[in-house]
């Protein structure tokens, strides 16, 4: 053996070739709701700088290679963007940019590849507003663009998912981050269709009435499900196929509900159905190759000891 690695070594060889794929270590930096960053809304830019570098370094310290950073929670925008209002999470005022023009994305990314980090950029692509956010939406958000295709969903504002304008607009979004910055992936968190909500016991229907009765004055012949589950498999390929088109190394990732169907595996008992209930079919984006990894349902702040699982 030692005969064999020294001859090798003199003719640059080795004796077998073995192909390690690259681990994907990453964490979640979750900005909605000031759950990761930043700790609260309207906090000057030294401090912003400050807590995004306590979070790199620590990731560094856990020797994380990536980051996912949310920059679309509720179709808002932590960095520069002409489709989208900056969010409120950031200034307190939403569409109101943080001071002397910086930009939060612009600096994560730079900040991540000093360290050696992937900065992959998260996007919730239907969720339109969180009830942590008290104050008014802006001018320039979908609420006021999309017209009835932002519907109002328990203390939520959700774009629906089957309308024509909600697909064009989230897409433009997507495409936009991929044309314009370095990133080295796109990341689809786990909420499509939302959540389900009760009252009295009662599951409250997500009021896309409009959205459907167009599909099938169309002369659609999807059952409903089948209809909303189709809608969402037709963004993620778009999605994945036009930013292949744009850079083909960025990645596309998918963190889908952790259960794809209760008993999928026999020893899975409890849970929100995806297939079902969240209309994600996950399992079919994976056997047609429409991401490139996909990572397990995300929990809230990966690098902070003290804090524990919340909405996203």
């Amino acid at each position: 053996m030692i005969s064999i690695l020294a001859a090798s070594a003199v003719l640059g060889t080795t004796p077998y070739t073995m192909s390690t794929p690259r681990e994907f270590r990453g964490a979640w930096v979750a900005t909605v709701a000031n759950i990761d960053w930043p700790t609260q809304p309207g906090l000057s830019n030294d401090a912003l700088i400050a807590e995004m570098h306590a979070i790199l370094d620590k990731a560094v310290e856990c020797h994380l290679n990536a980051i996912v950073f949310q920059v679309r929670p509720s179709a808002d925008a932590l960095y520069k963007s002409d489709l989208e209002p900056w969010s409120w999470y950031l200034t307190r005022e939403q569409g109101t940019a943080p001071a002397d023009d910086w930009d939060p994305l612009a600096a994560w990314i730079e900040e991540s590849h000093k360290r050696g980090i992937e900065l992959h950029a998260w996007l919730n692509p239907y969720r339109a507003k969180h009830p942590v956010q008290k104050d008014p939406v802006a001018d320039s958000h979908v609420s006021h663009k999309l017209g009835d295709g932002v519907l109002e969903y328990g203390d939520y504002l959700w774009m629906d998912p089957g309308d024509k304008r909600v697909q064009d607009h989230s897409f433009a979004v997507f495409m936009d981050l991929t044309e314009r910055y370095d990133l080295d992936g796109l990341h689809i968190d786990d909420y499509f269709y939302p959540y389900p909500i009760y009252e009295d016991k009662e599951k409250v229907e997500f009021p896309d009435d409009v959205s459907w009765g167009k599909y099938q004055a169309s002369g659609g012949k999807l059952d409903r499900n089948h209809w909303r589950r189709d809608n969402v498999n037709q963004f993620i390929e778009r999605v994945y196929d036009g930013i292949k088109q744009r850079k083909p190394w960025v990645k596309f990732g998918i963190s889908p509900f952790g259960i794809y169907r209760p008993g999928v595996p026999e020893t899975i008992q409890a849970g929100i159905d995806q297939y079902d209930e969240l209309f994600a079919d996950a399992k079919l984006w994976l056997e047609e190759g429409w991401c490139d990894y996909r990572g397990s349902s995300p929990v809230a702040a990966t690098l902070k000891a003290a804090t524990g699982p919340g909405k996203r």
